[in-house]
């Protein structure tokens, strides 16, 4: 079983704590015997053909799925150092549904539970207000003035770079900034993707969906370019511990999210844990009432009121330590069964297929590695760990709320998902508003 310091890229599994079962018998956080157990009830349901929605029979497909696929990663020898547990986690489930050989019943019934409950905003709410709020102030207010530095040096060093690279291999300006370099760093699907390929179709009088098939590829490549180069700096940070704080932004801090484990006058109880749940849902749902009224985006909304509660000391120690805890929950127990989820829901296999033309690969690994490359300067420069700050400059290039996940998982540095939901967030918003306005100006 995976403990709260369970490092999803470790070579081998570690120990848990005194009573619990140990990882080497276990797949993920299940015990092999209950694995072996969900495995036959699954096989029944579906041998009959019918898998209700019920959110038991969905936990238990999306945790046997999902702690497999990122078992089988963790125990490929190399590319276990570079993130496979997140990769496989969402990519083989994205094969099997391409292929069919995953039962048509069990595709549905989580593509149907994936979309109407919307977990992913939950997963979301729960990792970024609970590590907001459990983080130490100083390091926030520090943290988040320096992570601009980093993060618009990236971005206008992979520009660049991107820019050169498809011109050089033929592409154009125009395909290379419109439909390869701009979509990479817009933040995602939901936020980038799709309102570029409106913007788009508007100015370009084409159909946006045909716009939209055109905008993914590079959105995807770039997000997984980004979860391998975060396995490599993974890797790096072990070989060579003074560049990196493992989760820690700044150095010669000790008091960040990731060493962060509030321990308030009174031990918080099961209520305290539900009450920081509670906070979490609804800064979400006020971010997104905010987003249906005035058009903003809701989890920057949600980011924001989490950091204004922090700042103003409106947070007491028992919420703080309940926050931490309902945190580590979500990062431990639910992030490989989200990653499946999303593989079988909303990453088409051959739209990821599609990316891989040799002119789009090389264009799209010159930007990365130039984004990060850029960072990993940059931060180190301003006093920062080099690693963090090149793994979060690289959440610009992320596939929205999910690829913030997935990179962030294979390199074990979950604690900076308010860093990267900046980067991904205000930095994808930027590129879509700069992208839409040169594309109306060039007419």
């Amino acid at each position: 079983m995976m403990s709260d310091n369970t490092n999803p890229c470790d070579t081998a599994p570690a120990p848990t704590s005194a009573g619990a079962t140990p990882a080497r018998f276990s797949i993920g956080v299940i015990p092999w015997p209950v694995f072996a157990l969900l495995l036959l009830v699954i096989g029944g349901f579906v041998v009959r053909g019918k898998l209700p929605t019920d959110i038991s029979l969905m936990i238990a497909i999306l945790g046997v799925g999902g702690f497999a696929c990122a078992e089988l990663g963790k125990r490929i020898p190399v590319i276990r150092n570079l993130g496979a547990a997140a990769i496989f986690a969402t990519f083989i489930p994205s094969y099997l549904v391409y292929v069919h050989a995953l039962p048509g019943p069990m595709v549905e019934t989580i593509k149907s539970f994936t979309k109407d409950s919307q977990f992913l905003f939950l997963y979301i709410a729960a990792i970024v207000v609970g590590s907001v709020l459990s983080m130490d102030r100083s390091v926030l207010v520090r943290g988040f003035l320096k992570v601009f530095v980093p993060m618009v040096a990236g971005t206008a060093a992979a520009l660049a770079v991107g820019m050169a690279m498809g011109v050089a291999l033929g592409m154009g300006a125009h395909q290379t900034f419109f439909f390869v370099l701009a979509p990479a760093l817009a933040g995602g699907v939901g936020e980038g993707a799709i309102p570029l390929s409106i913007g788009y179709a508007g100015m370009l009088h084409t159909d946006q969906g045909l716009l939209l098939a055109k905008l993914l590829p590079a959105v995807m490549f770039a997000s997984l370019t980004a979860i391998v180069c975060s396995g490599v700096l993974n890797h790096i940070g072990r070989r060579r511990p003074d560049l990196t704080g493992n989760g820690v932004l700044q150095v010669d801090e000790h008091d960040d999210i990731g060493l962060l484990s509030p321990q308030p006058q009174t031990p918080i109880g099961p209520a305290d844990v539900a009450a920081a749940g509670v906070t979490a849902v609804t800064l979400y749902l006020i971010g997104l009432l905010g987003q249906t009224v005035f058009g903003f985006p809701g989890p920057i909304t949600m980011l924001l009121l989490a950091i204004v509660l922090n700042l103003g000391r409106l947070v007491s120690p028992v919420l703080k330590a309940g926050a931490f805890a309902y945190y580590k929950f979500f990062s431990t127990a639910v992030t490989y069964p989200l990653l499946f989820a999303i593989g079988v829901s909303l990453t088409p296999w051959d739209k990821l297929i599609a990316a891989f033309t040799p002119a789009m690969v090389i264009t799209i690994i010159a930007t990365v590695t130039a984004l990060m490359g850029t960072g990993f300067i940059v931060g180190r420069w301003l006093g920062m760990y080099p690693i963090e700050a090149a793994i979060v400059t690289g959440c610009r290039a992320s596939q929205g709320g999910t690829g913030d996940v997935a990179i962030l998982t294979a390199c074990d540095r979950l604690p900076l998902m308010p860093f990267a939901q900046i980067s991904t967030r205000i930095g994808g918003a930027a590129t879509v508003i700069a992208a839409l306005s040169l594309l109306k100006l060039l007419g």
